[in-house]
């Protein structure tokens, strides 16, 4: 199936001065050439390109998820199909949606086109495709271009697409709809995904190149390891306790200003770029924190950045290896200006965290490094 993903999205690059609210920190004029050059983090904390469960919109997690569930209804003998898997292509293909809007039926707004694959050599087309949808799918009838947060050519779609989300139409722009279609198109005639083979052979079939197969391997990788529940077999007393607090938390909505020691809670507005806590019942970083430690009597300052002042604190320099389950781990935008800190989370081992990562996210495990700017971590316990 030839494809062609739209352009990478670029971020305006400005810099904000957070107020010391809840993981972000004041940040301070001395630095700001710093943050203009090497970070478009702001309030929405944005993470490295390395690919985490974090930089996952909830709605689209919840749509990869639903398909890997529901595509052998389609493709009984499809085997491994999970939604890492789905994940991978779609932070390729379309930066799983980012900067649109996605209603709660998984309608995506605007809609994602590609390029048109006139041969142009735009967006590295050099083959004609004759329009096949008149303009259903794709908004032109002179000729093809992908469409949805999964690329689908409208051929291709045909034949692949499926609904998920019970409307009676297979609709490339809907979130559900598009994952299922595109689990239905790598399962084949049922393939067994868990062999490494016939994954790379799918995902060939789904764009012949090896270079985009190499790509998204190294995402879906990246997003199971990030998937992966933590072993607190040897995690025992108090540490335990903290932790679990924090996993039982998992699938609550990130609200900016949200959670305190007694639990979840409505936020406030707004971040800087206006995103709304204030109808959010749920937690941002440090309430997070905040409330995983208030379960063995320990009382935490509200902002990322004031907690790095409690317990015993542990150097960036230090590397990861350092840390321990049980641990805040800290992230800033200048590492080593503990002022600059804006965000939190909890060690739990194997190089994973409990994380409430920034707005329009879910509580989760992610990998240490799904964030920006490791800064160390603290030792409360």
């Amino acid at each position: 199936m030839r494809r062609r993903r739209p352009g990478r999205w670029g971020c305006v690059i400005v810099l904000l001065l957070f107020t010391a609210v809840c993981c972000a920190a004041p940040v301070s004029n001395a630095i700001s050439a710093y943050v203009a050059l090497h970070t478009a983090r702001q309030d929405t904390a944005q993470t490295a390109e390395s690919g985490s469960v974090s930089d996952i919109p909830a709605r689209m997690l919840a749509a990869y998820k639903k398909a890997a569930t529901l595509v052998r209804r389609h493709v009984p003998d499809c085997r491994g199909m999970g939604w890492p898997i789905l994940a991978g292509i779609a932070k390729v293909e379309s930066h799983h949606a980012t900067g649109r809007t996605i209603t709660t039926s998984g309608d995506i707004r605007p809609r994602i086109y590609g390029v048109l694959l006139n041969g142009s050599g735009a967006g590295g087309n050099t083959t004609v495709f004759p329009d096949t949808d008149k303009g259903r799918w794709d908004g032109t009838d002179t000729g093809e271009r992908a469409v949805g947060p999964f690329q689908f050519l409208p051929s291709t779609w045909d034949g692949a697409g499926r609904d998920a989300n019970g409307d009676k139409k297979a609709d490339p722009h809907n979130a559900d709809d598009a994952a299922l279609g595109a689990a239905v198109y790598l399962c084949g005639g049922g393939r067994d995904l868990t062999q490494r083979g016939q994954l790379k052979a799918a995902l060939f079939q789904y764009n012949r190149s090896s270079a985009y197969v190499a790509n998204v391997l190294g995402r879906i990788d990246q997003y199971t390891a990030a998937a992966k529940d933590p072993g607190l077999k040897n995690v025992t007393g108090k540490v335990r306790t903290v932790i679990e607090a924090a996993l039982s938390q998992r699938g609550v909505p990130y609200s900016w200003g949200g959670g305190n020691a007694t639990g979840r809670s409505y936020g406030i507005c707004c971040t800087p770029s206006g995103k709304s806590g204030a109808h959010i019942k749920g937690f941002d970083c440090s309430g997070l924190t905040t409330y995983a430690y208030a379960k063995v009597g320990v009382q935490l300052p509200r902002t990322a950045a004031a907690q790095a002042g409690v317990g015993r604190r542990i150097p960036a320099g230090l590397g990861t290896g350092a840390l321990e389950p049980g641990d805040l781990v800290f992230f800033a935008y200048a590492p080593g200006r503990d002022s600059t800190i804006y965000h939190v989370g909890i060690y739990v081992g194997s190089g994973q965290m409990v994380n409430a990562p920034r707005p329009d996210t879910v509580v989760r495990v992610d990998t240490v490094d799904a964030m920006s700017g490791y800064a160390g971590g603290a030792r409360l316990l």
